[in-house]
This record gives structure tokens, sequence and C-alpha cells, in this order.
């Protein structure tokens, strides 16, 4: 019997040290950190939280591609944050990016029409003022030469603008639009555009049917005028895409531009005669003298005059062929012409 008794203690003792070292092996798992579900159950974010860290690739982000300029291959950021557009302000604004500078020049001054809160950069001067403003990303149009461009790429990654798009506003806009990551933003901004050109193109045909179109500069300090042809790339809008007729002059000219005299002018049948000086504004104290020529006694005879059909328009957008400045000109036409 007490052989018995001590048989059952042992087995007893036994049963009791196996139990010790299962429940030693599952405590040892868990402190180890392998019990991935009890640790995702006690904070139910960490799983989604780790495979989320683990497929994140910031580096597309903020990395390079390379786009191919009028002088070449460019790696440019990916998704620039501070962009100079030299010469090409007006194309940005449109697409919602503001640009760290805006362009100026001591003669010209520059593109009022944008209303840019930024510092202005002298085109004339020293590069050193552009490189205290840090760009990671300068855009420049035909403006540009190869040497020029050297030297703006000292500064930064620089993108001029191929030859082939600088006739056209709206593949500029398209070019700016993908070299800035945003090509989305240029169709969106494009199909907007075109509908307002449709829209106003219909009205100004309405209006004026086949009467014929000048387009005249005053230059202030000759006091001789310039002729704007249909390939100006400035106002060679208002023909190729609004539908207004060129005078004949304008039509046959393959020059942006042909310098004529004050007695030329009755020459060119204008129905309608747009005018803007080529520096400063109307009421410029500087411009006076030259401005009177139109109230001279040769305009006084013109049948556009006589009929109210001369129109003195603003000079900053009218010289600038970019896709806000011809919109602008758009709104000009229509509000001068369609009553």
């Amino acid at each position: 019997m007490a052989s018995w008794g001590r048989k059952c203690i042992w087995t007893a003792v036994l049963v009791l040290a196996m139990s010790a070292l299962a429940a030693c092996g599952t405590n040892n798992n868990a402190a180890g950190g392998k019990n991935v579900q009890t640790e995702n159950a006690a904070n139910p974010t960490a799983a989604s939280n780790t495979s989320t860290d683990a497929g994140t690739d910031t580096s597309a982000e903020n990395g390079t591609r390379t786009v191919v300029g009028e002088f070449g291959e460019v790696e440019i950021p990916v998704s620039p944050k501070r962009v100079a557009g030299i010469y090409v302000e007006d194309y940005l604004k449109a697409l919602g990016v503001t640009p760290v500078v805006q362009w100026y020049h001591p003669s010209w001054g520059k593109q009022d029409y944008l209303n840019l809160d930024v510092p202005e950069y002298d085109i004339t001067g020293s590069i050193e003022a552009l490189l205290e403003k840090n760009p990671d990303l300068i855009i420049t149009d035909g403006g540009v030469d190869a040497a020029k461009y050297e030297q703006y790429s000292k500064v930064a990654p620089t993108y001029r603008l191929p030859e082939k798009v600088l006739q056209d506003s709206r593949q500029m806009l398209t070019a700016i639009a993908e070299a800035l990551g945003i090509p989305e933003k240029g169709e969106a901004v494009l199909a907007e555009y075109d509908q307002k050109v449709a829209d106003g193109k219909a009205k100004l045909q309405q209006a004026l049917g086949q009467e014929k179109v000048a387009v005249i500069r005053l230059n202030v300090a000759e006091k001789t005028f310039a002729l704007f042809g249909v390939k100006n790339r400035f106002t060679g809008v208002i023909y190729d895409q609004f539908g207004l007729t060129p005078v004949p002059m304008a039509a046959e000219m393959t020059e942006f531009q042909s310098i004529i005299s004050e007695e030329v002018i009755p020459d060119l049948e204008a129905d309608h005669i747009i005018v803007f000086p080529d520096n400063g504004g109307w009421d410029s104290a500087e411009n006076g003298e030259a401005i009177k020529i139109l109230g001279g006694p040769l305009w006084k005879n013109l049948p556009a005059v006589k009929n109210g059909n001369i129109y003195r328009m603003e000079r900053s957008h009218w010289q600038s062929g970019a896709i806000t400045a011809n919109s602008m000109k758009l709104d000009d036409l229509l509000k001068a012409m369609v009553k």
C-alpha cells in the first residue's frame, strides 16, 4: 500500500513538472514578440501601419526625370517646388503655380497684367540675384539663347522650351505643364480656354463678318508704327484663333512686324484698328507727344476712326502671346467690338 502511494506521488510530481515546462515554452514565445496576432489585437492599427510604411516609396516624388529641351536632355525634379519661369510666368499662373521671381527689364518693365506679388528679377543684371531665390527648376522660352541657357543651368536645372512649340501658346502650356509634372492641370486649363475661344469667335464673326482688322503698335521714342502680321507671336492669335480678318498687308507678311510711317496707314484699308504704345500707358507723361499723332488730321480722316472703330488697348497683355494674355485680348475684343 505504501509502495502504491509513493508511485502516485511521483506520478503527480512528474505531471506537474511537464506542465510547468510547457507553460514556460509558451511564455518564452510571447516574450520574444513572435505572437503577432496577440500584438495586433492589442493595437489594431499596427498591422496596417506596418504594411503602409513598407510599401511607400518616396524616392519617385523626390527624384528627377529627364526631359528634352531645345538644347538637349536635362534632369529636372519630378515635383518642383520653387520654379522660376523666365518670360513664361503667364503660363505658370494659368496652371496655378506662383513663380519665385518675375522677370523685369529696365526698358520694357514687366508683365503688369499678371499682378504677381513676387520679387522682380532684372534680366539685364547679375544672375546671382536669381541664385539667391534658390529655384529648383528654371523654365525659359525663346528669349534665352545657348549662352544664357548655360548661365541659368549653373543656378538650377533649366528647361528651355523647344523652338517648335514657341509659335503656339497652347503647345507651350502643354509643354510647361508636363515639365511641372501636372499634365492633367494643363488639359483642364486648355479645355476651358478652348471653350471660351469658341464662344468668343462666334460672337466676333457675327459682329464683324469679313471686315478687315489691323493691329498697330505706336513706337513712342521713334514716333513710328509697327504693323503686326498674322505670324506675330503677340497678336497673331486674333486671326488664327479668334477668326478676325487681317488687312491684306498683314496677311501677306512673313515677318512678325513691319515698321511703317503714318502715311502708310490709310493704305491698309482697315475697317478696325487696334493700337497700343510700345511702353508705358496711354496716360504716361513720356508718351504724350507721340500720342498726339493719333489726333492729327490723317487719323481723323480714316474710315475706322470716323466709324468709331479704333481701339486703344493696354500694351502689357497685348505684347504677350501667352495663354492668360490671349484670354484677356479676347475679353478686350468682345467688349469693344460686340455691341
